[in-house]
């Protein structure tokens, strides 16, 4: 009855997190999250295999980008198809272990949504620090990208605070994203600490006699009666 207690004591401060995620439990945020990622990687890979099998008709005008990195030879498309299929096994670990409730799986997949929003923070550090890379960004894009010129023409501070309003937005969701996938993996821990805790529990219960082998034992003999001295 030791361990009942201490469950029924300590499991209230184990449930300070949501257990929900945009409108759904933390697990299925999980796994829909882990599947979206996979989908989007598994599209990146098709059309890295494709540009390497066929480098001609996905070729890059990579001088419009004012640079001399091609962006498409053999190495820099090796390189993001091993990070594609990288992504896709994190995100692969992390939906599975969502819907086994193995909390060590989604571990990788929480690092690098920690990874993702520090270089998103360090973007928004580097536009708020450099306000002229935006315009120098926008001059190196190529000309035929639409709405260029009136972009280009825009007063530079209100510039810079609609990119950082979109800045700010994406971090924000994605510190959302972050608390989902962080709420799953305690919630999963959560569940599998007060299993365990059941079953000690309802262990000690098995080990005191019942009802009927209690009636079974035998009566001790009395005690002897009292002689006064």
């Amino acid at each position: 009855f030791l361990f009942v207690g201490a469950m029924r004591t300590f499991a209230p401060l184990d449930r300070c997190y949501s257990s929900s995620c945009c409108c759904c439990h933390v697990r299925t945020g999980t796994i829909i999250l882990g599947v979206w990622y996979m989908l989007i990687n598994g599209v990146v890979l098709l059309i890295l295999l494709s540009a390497l099998g066929d480098p001609d008709h996905y070729k890059l005008a990579h001088a419009e980008f004012g640079t001399d990195f091609d962006f498409t030879d053999d190495a820099s498309i090796c390189i993001a198809t091993a990070i594609s299929l990288l992504m896709i096994t994190i995100c692969g670990m992390a939906t599975y272990g969502a819907y086994k409730q193995r909390s060590a799986w989604i571990v990788p997949f929480f690092c690098y949504q920690i990874f993702d929003f520090t270089l998103n923070a360090l973007v928004a550090i580097s536009v708020v620090v450099y306000p002229s890379s935006i315009q120098d960004y926008l001059r190196q894009l190529p000309d035929n990208i639409p709405y260029k010129e009136d972009i280009t023409s825009m007063n530079p501070t209100c510039l810079l605070f609609i990119v950082m309003f979109f800045i700010s937005a994406i971090l924000a969701f994605k510190a959302y994203l972050i608390g989902c996938v962080w709420n799953c993996y305690r919630y999963i821990n959560a569940r599998h600490t007060a299993d365990v805790l059941v079953y000690v529990a309802n262990d000690t219960t098995v080990l005191l006699p019942n009802y009927d082998e209690t009636v079974l034992i035998p009566e001790k003999d009395p005690p002897p009666p009292y002689i006064s001295a």
